[in-house]
């Protein structure tokens, strides 16, 4: 008996583990990219026809990522295990069958389980929910034996303090750029290299499927077999299926066109010089509450001969809507709205390239005024080496968190001991 509560033991504590790092793991990265995450939420509502939901994918994003991350920390921890397990289950018990919907029709290309930190096929998707599904049985009907580092006193502020905290860390990184960056388009990356194909990188290859007619009769041939030389037949139609993909650049949708439809992506990332994009999916959709800021970055781009372009995918209508009413003198590009949204969070948002390298990204909360740009240009561009703060970033959100943890955790572990000292 002592040896099958042992393997229950470790089996159910697995269990706990495996569920609790993958659900604040999934929360979290959710919390990071809320943008990202509502732009998957409407396409979810597209692909179910509840496109009447759309104006509530933001408020969606945020509680649903802090729901998600709450769940798994006190999952890990231990709190309120009886009704912590049961909305597990009850979550996988819906996810589960969804995801399954989603490997056979794909009406959605990726879950965005974790949004752009990991990305999954369905089929992958499905599996992992499998997996997490069987885990949350076991949790659930031995919710009792699972570990916790809380007395009951103290679950009411782990669970509300980590649902506020991942809806405090979404809303953050909502109103500015994500402190994590999970998508290709981050500072110090060069765009002309990721859309690189290597020499002798492997091509895509095809087998190729000829269909011919004889008396009434079609038949098909391959590559190697056709009657190309026999008149009797009659070629009806060929046919090429994908084999083998070959090589793929992370980058292949970069392009940028004038306002006559010319391509002048080059012009752009190849240039050695400074460039300054303003970048917005949608004017008609775009903040202006920073227009000086803005307009005073272009003076000084314009005062210094460095090339100043607004990206969009709008119209020439929007485009001139957008000049009248915010004074814009700089010139329009465009570019298709997925490829904008995926390069920043914002709209609009603000980028310094040199030779094709993002040297600078700022959401339109946080960009430069008149006094500092000046200086924010000189620091960037004398820079020998892009500095990546996120590592920073990670660490002092990480602190944030768990150390008020920590000094809950030991006060209710002083408690907790003072008490049963006194019913001694």
């Amino acid at each position: 008996m002592k040896s099958k509560d042992a393997v229950i033991k470790i089996l159910v504590e697995m269990c706990r583990l495996l569920i609790g790092v993958v659900f604040v793991f999934s929360g979290f990265v959710k919390t990071v990219d809320p943008v990202g995450g509502a732009i998957k939420i409407g396409e979810y509502l597209t692909a179910f026809g509840l496109d009447k939901l759309q104006p509530f994918t933001v408020l969606l994003a945020f509680n649903l990522s802090a729901i998600e991350f709450a769940l798994g920390i006190c999952m890990l921890l231990g709190v309120y295990r009886r009704y912590v397990s049961f909305l597990i289950l009850l979550f996988m018990a819906f996810m589960t069958p969804l995801t399954l919907y989603l490997a056979l029709f794909d009406p959605v290309s990726d879950c965005g389980c974790f949004g752009d930190a990991l990305v999954l096929s369905n089929w992958e998707t499905f599996c992992k929910n499998i997996v997490l599904s069987l885990a949350a049985v076991v949790t659930f009907v031995y919710n009792q034996r699972l570990f916790q580092c809380f007395t009951f006193r103290a679950y009411w502020f782990v669970a509300l303090y980590a649902y506020l905290f991942g809806v405090g860390f979404a809303y953050y990184n909502y109103g500015h750029l994500p402190v994590i960056g999970f998508r290709l388009y981050k500072i110090g990356a060069n765009i002309p290299q990721l859309m690189e194909v290597p020499e002798n990188a492997p091509e895509d290859e095809y087998e190729y499927t000829f269909v011919y007619e004889k008396d009434g009769v079609k038949k098909e041939f391959s590559l190697e077999d056709y009657p190309a030389e026999d008149s009797s037949w009659t070629f009806v139609e060929s046919k090429n299926k994908l084999v083998k993909q070959g090589y793929r650049p992370p980058i292949t949708d970069f392009n940028i066109y004038n306002g006559k439809g010319y391509d002048v992506t080059d012009e752009i990332i190849r240039n050695p010089d400074p460039v300054f994009l303003l970048i917005s999916p949608r004017l008609e959709e775009a903040d202006d509450d920073r227009m000086d800021e803005i307009n005073s970055v272009y003076d000084y781009a314009l005062e210094h001969n460095i090339p100043f372009y607004c990206v969009t995918s709008s119209s020439k209508k929007e485009m001139d809507n957008w000049s009248d009413n915010t004074g814009a003198e700089y010139p329009f590009r465009v570019a298709d709205e997925v490829l904008l949204k995926t390069i920043i969070r914002s709209n609009p948002g603000l980028l310094l390239l040199k030779g094709g390298t993002i040297l600078g990204k700022w959401h339109y909360n946080d960009i430069p005024t008149e006094e500092k740009v000046k200086k924010v240009m000189n620091r960037r561009l004398n820079e020998s080496k892009i500095k990546n703060k996120e590592g920073g970033a990670i660490a002092t959100n990480l602190l944030t968190f768990t150390v008020p943890l920590l000094l809950v955790w030991m006060y209710d572990l002083l408690r907790f001991r003072r008490k049963r000292k006194e019913k001694k």
